[in-house]
């Protein structure tokens, strides 16, 4: 391993939406080979890396109540989509010579592992990439909840949350562009700034374990080895 490294485990939380990149639904091959090539540049640095993906490109369990279907059933439906956008990822980390194993929360054989906490960690140990899709295998959880569960069971010295934007700001610098960025802030100073950064559940257990979450821009390409090398990129809540 690499000296310097401010991170060793890391839990990487990606949106599915991001995988859309141009398109308004699906999952765009540029989007999935940039997200391969920047996961392998810190996996060959020797950092451990789970990875938590969305899956709001193909399907969103909140909106399916709008269409008829019941909630928890649009909650399932939203899991199996990560299980697809795991599918891809991992497909695309193979071809970059990057060893994988995906992990379900949902129970599937063909395709993935079933999640059992130590051998995922053996996995990281190992130095394989390890992608747990299927959320928590439970309605009314986000991807969001699964990616800080998964991290503190794994012992991740960080959640590193890529989104659209440079980080965390004081207010949504896509609406008001005055908002300005944070360095660094507590999370006491989300909750009472209504920053919204992860949902409740998430946020609650991250402060509960003392868990770092790094939120960045994903589309910069060197990002996410600024983090884990300790250099300064997107915001840090702790």
């Amino acid at each position: 391993m690499e000296s310097g490294l401010k991170y060793k485990r890391i839990l990487l939380k990606l949106s599915g939406e991001t995988l859309m990149g141009r398109q308004k639904f699906g999952i765009h091959p540029e989007m999935l080979s940039h997200y391969a090539r920047m996961i392998k540049e810190v996996h060959d640095l020797g950092v451990q890396i789970a990875i938590v993906i969305g899956g709001g490109n193909i399907f969103r369990g909140l909106n399916a109540v709008d269409s008829g279907i019941e909630r928890v059933q649009g909650d399932y439906m939203g899991m199996l989509a990560t299980v697809i956008n795991g599918m891809a990822l991992q497909s695309v980390l193979e071809k970059e010579g990057v060893d994988t194993r995906l992990v379900s929360a949902i129970e599937m054989r063909q395709i993935a592992e079933p999640y059992i906490r130590r051998r995922a960690i053996r996995h990281l140990e190992k130095g394989r990439v390890v992608l747990f899709v299927a959320g928590t295998g439970s309605p009314y959880f986000t991807t969001d909840s699964a990616a800080a569960l998964r991290a503190i069971e794994i012992k991740a010295d960080a959640i590193l949350k890529g989104t659209r934007v440079d980080g965390i700001f004081s207010a949504d610098p896509e609406k008001d562009p005055t908002a300005t960025l944070y360095d660094q802030i507590s999370f006491a100073e989300v909750i009472s700034n209504n920053l919204g950064v992860m949902d409740m559940t998430a946020f609650t257990l991250c402060q509960e374990n003392n868990l770092p979450i790094h939120v960045f821009n994903i589309n910069v390409h060197d990002n996410l080895k600024r983090i884990v090398t300790g250099q300064k990129a997107g915001t840090l809540v702790r």
